[in-house]
């Protein structure tokens, strides 16, 4: 079994203690240096899955959220958002907060002792259940807030042409985590199939990958994408989600020159490829072979803030992100392509859609969706969501049914180790309940 990466529980308040050691030390040093000294404290640091347009609406959100308190924040962006949080709490330097879109990853952080639990004040705002107590240490509490969430079934198409028979965009390269445009896949077949009660126990590991609802999701996916030559095959496996890059960035699938789709499967987040495009949104449950009680249920991914440092202002730094004051900065520092959506819950400012596209979405995720359900890869553990990402890859390239069934095994194989740990205090285990309405 692969060791997840990160820092091992024992073994971390000693090396804590050195580098306290060394930034005393320091500091004295610095003290005896005329002109070296300042009162001023270094800025937090912010590590975040927001590059581009949404990076810098972000930051600038950020720039705006000092209302006197003297703090500054530095905003560090990045695709390759785990590979950076782990190599910086190798090195033992960890950001003061860090957004992170994989309760996964969370639960493993907050049980090996890398997070600080949220203060209560925050919680109290946060949208349930996807901000769950935690047993950590033999104590009950909440470790992360999220921030926003993206709506996930949604399927694309251009204006005036008919989704009768859809040909269907697929690009699934994504730098470190490729894969994942086919999970989505996968998981929204699974909930319009089998329903979220279902959908929730294989997301959090109490189903089996051999289960034949399971089995049905990945054979519909390949069925609904059926019949590509090799070269469109291949073609799809190394693109980007985002397609083809344009003159002024990305162009998205529809656009995208050698893909002669009409159709394409993405969260909410697509839409700043197509800002200004004739582009049409709709739930995708009519086009998943789905079960009609099931069609109001809805996947969504969710950007959560946790606190990896013991700075006080690193607390109110999250208290004033999930606040309704710091949600409408950071939308009137967006473009309407990339601002961020909220679900209606207790508390906050109703949104206000800034055209159609974001009007339809908005819609669906507080008037039409009677289930939201968290993105079921980004809550398996890590080894697991990985594998997963990398089996769709596998199974894209051969759907063969022998194929089929010998990556499930492979994937039932992971979850069943990480279920036998799950007597060990500090082991992965994922909070039960996924799914709830859009008031939480």
């Amino acid at each position: 079994m692969t060791r997840r990466a990160g820092r091992p529980g024992p073994g971390r308040p000693a090396r804590r203690a050195t580098r306290l050691v060394r930034v005393l030390l320091a500091a004295c040093l610095l003290a005896l240096v005329p002109g070296c000294t300042s009162d001023d404290p270094d800025p937090l640091v912010v590590l975040g899955p927001w590059t581009g347009p949404e990076g810098e609406a972000f930051e600038a959100a950020l720039q705006r959220l000092d209302d006197g308190t003297g703090r500054t924040y530095t905003y560090e962006g990045t695709r390759s958002l785990r590979e950076t949080l782990v190599s910086q709490l190798e090195a033992d330097t960890p950001p003061d907060v860090a957004v992170l879109n994989s309760i996964g990853e969370l639960t493993e952080y907050a049980r090996r002792g890398d997070l600080r639990p949220i203060a209560e004040r925050t919680t109290e705002r946060a949208f349930l259940p996807w901000a769950p107590t935690l047993l950590v240490d033999g104590r009950r509490r909440t470790y992360w807030v999220p921030l926003k969430v993206d709506l996930k079934s949604l399927v694309w198409s251009k204006e005036g042409v008919p989704s009768d028979d859809p040909t269907w965009c697929v690009g699934l390269a994504s730098q470190a985590t490729s894969g994942w445009p086919g999970t989505d896949w996968v998981e929204d077949i699974l909930l319009h199939q089998a329903g979220p009660a279902r959908y929730e126990e294989w997301a959090t590991s109490r189903l089996s990958w051999l289960d034949p609802d399971v089995v049905r999701a990945w054979t519909t996916w390949a069925r609904l994408l059926a019949g590509r030559p090799d070269r469109s095959v291949e073609r799809s496996l190394t693109t980007s989600f985002e397609g083809t890059a344009g003159p002024s960035g990305p162009r998205g699938l529809l656009n995208s020159p050698g893909f002669d789709c009409t159709h394409e499967h993405q969260s909410a987040f697509i839409r700043y490829v197509y800002a200004g495009d004739d582009i049409r949104v709709e739930p995708s449950a009519r086009f998943l072979d789905g079960r009609a009680e099931f069609r109001d249920a809805f996947e969504v991914s969710g950007d959560m803030a946790a606190v990896f440092s013991d700075d006080p202002a690193a607390q109110e730094l999250v208290e004033r992100l999930s606040s309704p004051a710091g949600r409408e900065r950071w939308r009137a520092e967006a473009d309407p392509a990339v601002r961020p959506l909220f679900p209606n819950t207790t508390g906050l400012p109703p949104t206000e859609p800034a055209n159609a596209t974001e009007q339809e979405i908005d819609a669906l995720l507080n008037s039409t969706a009677r289930t939201l359900c968290f993105d079921a890869s980004d809550v398996m553990p890590p080894e697991l969501r990985d594998a997963f990402h990398r089996a769709v890859l596998e199974f894209f390239r051969d759907p063969a049914e022998k194929h089929l069934v010998s990556l499930l095994r492979q994937l039932e194989t992971i979850r069943a180790q990480v279920d036998d740990e799950s007597d060990d205090s500090r082991s992965f285990r994922p909070p039960e309940d996924i799914c709830a309405g859009p008031g939480g």
